[in-house]
């Protein structure tokens, strides 16, 4: 098989590089938020609120610009058609901009309707706080649509590391805020305005020396222009129905309670990292040089797929196994200080456990997704993006409403189905757009045998770890008299940072032990490239 292009290691480590920081800092917001909020009416209405108006970002934003803007910008830089790539990328921003401005006025207007539909498990005092946190939070969030706008131009010439490393700026906004104001959660909620501003305007700089010139036009004169907002509908809807079955979720949690809800909000930071650190950081810095080759090079394309493929498997499995097997010690040193209690991170650790279902498949349906959109298809996706949501509701209906009354557990634990529904939705999805891509490249993906191998080595090192736990907890710990309307597993008493340390440095290390000849093959494909 031919080898990928050089510039695909790189890329994918740039991103890499600006997400870690940017999740580093979003886990000590997410820390803060819990000390200050626990799991409280009010930290679930500040995080459901922020949900609401991120449908803005994710229909509008990074996504959607990177499934329609990148592959024509990217291929007209190709071709050395420089001042018509230049006129795409206004009159892309002009047209993004007043839509944005559009939807934000509806959104602000609305939001007592939408929170009254999103949140209705919610008691009026939590729908009343959430309603003024949700006009709040749309400005905000329509800046960050801009800010995806700029992302799409500095990924074309791929300068990757800035525009994943600026959600720093808008994190440490909001810890600012936290540490200043603490439970004062409207003025928190300016925090989120204010680095929404500044992570869009510290990458215009560098995007408007990349263009040369800037010239905003809510028009599309240009055929190209025209060819984007063909690709752009159907990523749209693509987006619109990832959006729903996010609010759907939403709704559930509601259902499930207050307190469950802010819990399963709150964990979601946590179960989100390995799709960003590797399913986004691999599939965004692949996404240009795929469009480059989509048209004259299927194999190079296929080459670059199978690697990447390769690369997520290897990450992304130990990650799934140390969420069904240590969740609790993953989740205490980020989430367990002040009103967050160990009996929330015990929650925390059953809504990891869901998660674990789909890791694997959600990371691998972030890549097929951008091989379709390189190849200029953005309504294979879509469709597949609509299978996954009919099968998430499907589940999580039953995990909240079926599952708790026959087999009489606390209602509470229904946020852990819920996470479960997603991560079967995701198979669904995966297995949907690996048979579509043979039809386009021939069979590519990783073998079975080579899943067995990492999983069997992944489960070995969470049984020693959990060996580990099990000694300091023997010798350290004391198992813990709170419950939170019943608890499936015993939770013994330690300090959440220095175990976490050793017991997760244990299971990395044997992890590693154990795939010698993989992770050597993956360094030594990019030292390569």
């Amino acid at each position: 098989m031919p080898e990928a292009p050089r510039d695909s290691g790189r890329g994918a480590a740039l991103v890499g590089a600006g997400i870690l920081l940017s999740r580093l800092l979003g886990l000590v917001r997410q820390r803060l938020l819990a000390h200050y909020f626990g799991a409280t009416p009010a930290a679930a209405a500040f995080l459901a609120a922020l949900r609401i108006p991120n449908f803005l970002q994710n229909m509008l934003g990074e996504g959607v610009l990177s499934a329609s803007f990148i592959p024509v910008y990217a291929g007209l830089r190709a071709k050395k058609q420089d001042d018509e790539a230049q006129r795409v990328a206004g009159e892309v921003f002009g047209l993004l901009a007043a839509a944005n401005a559009v939807l934000v006025v509806v959104g602000v207007a609305a939001a007592p309707v939408l929170v009254t539909v999103l949140a209705p498990g919610f008691a009026p005092q939590t729908r009343e706080l959430m309603t003024d946190l949700v006009r709040i939070f749309f400005p905000a969030t329509g800046v960050l649509v801009l800010s995806a706008w700029c992302l799409g131009v500095l990924n074309s010439h791929r300068r990757f590391f800035l525009s994943y490393v600026a959600p720093v700026v808008w994190n440490l906004c909001i810890i600012g805020a936290l540490l200043i104001f603490k439970v004062e959660t409207t003025k928190v909620a300016w925090g989120v305005v204010v680095g929404g501003a500044m992570q869009f305007l510290i990458q215009l700089p560098p995007t408007l020396r990349l263009l040369g010139r800037l010239r905003p036009a809510v028009s599309a004169r240009s055929e190209h222009t025209r060819q984007v907002l063909k690709s752009f509908v159907p990523a749209v809807a693509a987006r619109g129905v990832v959006q729903i079955s996010a609010f759907l979720d939403q709704i559930w949690a509601s259902i499930a309670g207050e307190r469950a809800g802010a819990v399963l909000f709150h964990t979601q930071t946590i179960s989100m990292l390995p799709v960003s650190l590797f399913g986004m950081a691999i599939a965004a810095s692949e996404l240009p040089a795929m469009s480059e080759e989509a048209a004259t090079r299927k194999e190079a394309l296929k080459s670059r797929l199978q690697a990447g493929l390769e690369r997520l498997v290897f990450l992304v499995i130990p990650s799934g196994a140390a969420f069904l097997m240590l969740g609790d010690v993953v989740a205490a040193p980020l989430l367990e200080s002040g009103h967050f209690t160990q009996a929330d991170t015990r929650l925390s650790w059953y809504v990891l456990m869901g998660s674990a279902v789909g890791l694997t498949a959600s990371t691998q349906g972030r890549l097929f997704s951008s091989a379709f959109f390189a190849l200029k298809d953005t309504r294979t996706p879509l469709k597949f993006a609509g299978l996954r949501m009919a099968v998430s509701a499907a589940c999580s209906a039953l995990a909240v409403l079926v599952v708790p009354k026959l087999f009489g557990v606390p209602q509470h634990l229904a946020v852990a189905g819920i996470s479960a529904a997603s991560g079967l939705a995701a198979w669904a999805e995966y297995l949907s757009l690996r048979r579509a891509m043979r039809a386009q490249l021939g069979d590519v993906g990783v073998r079975f045998s080579r899943i067995a191998q990492l999983w069997g080595a992944a489960l070995a090192a969470g049984a020693a770890a959990l060996g580990v736990k099990a000694l300091l907890a023997s010798r350290f710990g004391s198992v813990t008299t709170e419950e939170w309307g019943g608890s499936v597993l015993p939770a013994p008493h330690l300090n959440p940072i220095w175990s976490a340390v050793v017991v997760c440095g244990v299971f990395g290390v044997v992890y590693f032990a154990l795939t010698p000849n993989v992770w050597k093959k993956v360094l030594r494909r990019r030292s390569l490239k």
